[in-house]
């Protein structure tokens, strides 16, 4: 998401089958790096509701053609790590050793991206004021919804297809429902403490110990896979 436009800890620049991405490629995410980036600057600058797609597009020297090639939507301009947050969990359900299952892989990047202070993984002290503006916008309050949404179905989709799942088996959806909700529910606690002045270094060795005590429960609960 957009609150960690410079963040360095973004993966690698890889394809999904973990090829490294043709130059075409790579003047698309380019492009659509620059574009979240301007948005991001005009939407903190102005608000979310005063600024138009148009400006956007203007402003980072495209057409708007070009950004809706990128983003589907105004909302996926400043929530644009959506597309990422799928990769990341699906990626480590479908790239986990063969002898680990999806609830270790998926407590593994829990834990990875908070020791990265990711943004998706909700310690640091750089995130309230992204925070802040997606509160403060009911059309991207519904989009962070939906984007959760977005990614229960893909990571239920990779745990049937790399458990062997028979065809409408419950267990996969059940598993990702429960996976997101855990992972949802540490992150606004943390999100929701730095938001209230805490620092993240005083944060940080708290969040990895719910968060590992979320996958306990999980892990406790859950038929194994």
């Amino acid at each position: 998401m957009s609150e960690g436009r410079h963040d360095p800890g973004r993966p690698a620049e890889r394809t999904p089958g973990g090829k490294k991405p043709t130059l075409r490629e790579r003047k698309k995410r380019e492009t659509r790096q620059r574009i979240s980036d301007v948005a991001t600057e005009l939407i903190v600058e102005r608000g979310f509701d005063n600024v138009t797609v148009a400006q956007i597009a203007e402003a980072a020297d495209v057409s708007a053609m070009t950004v809706f090639n990128h983003f589907p939507r105004k909302e996926d301009l400043f929530i644009d790590r959506i597309p990422e947050a799928i990769e990341l969990f699906t990626g480590a359900v479908r790239d986990r050793a063969p002898d680990e299952g999806p609830l270790a892989a998926l407590r593994r990047l829990a834990c990875d991206l908070a020791e990265r202070h990711h943004p998706l993984g909700a310690v640091d002290d750089d995130f309230p004021d992204f925070w802040r503006i997606v509160l403060a916008s009911p059309a991207l309050r519904a989009r962070a919804r939906e984007a959760v949404e977005e990614l229960e179905t893909a990571l239920a989709t990779a745990i049937a297809e790399t458990t062997g799942q028979a065809p409408g088996s419950p267990a996969p959806g059940l598993v990702a429902a429960l996976v997101v909700a855990a992972y949802r529910t540490v992150y606004l606690a943390t999100a929701g403490r730095l938001l209230a002045g805490e620092r993240a270094a005083d944060l940080a060795d708290d969040h990895r110990a719910r968060m590992h005590a979320a996958f306990d429960a999980l892990e406790h609960g859950l038929p194994a896979l």
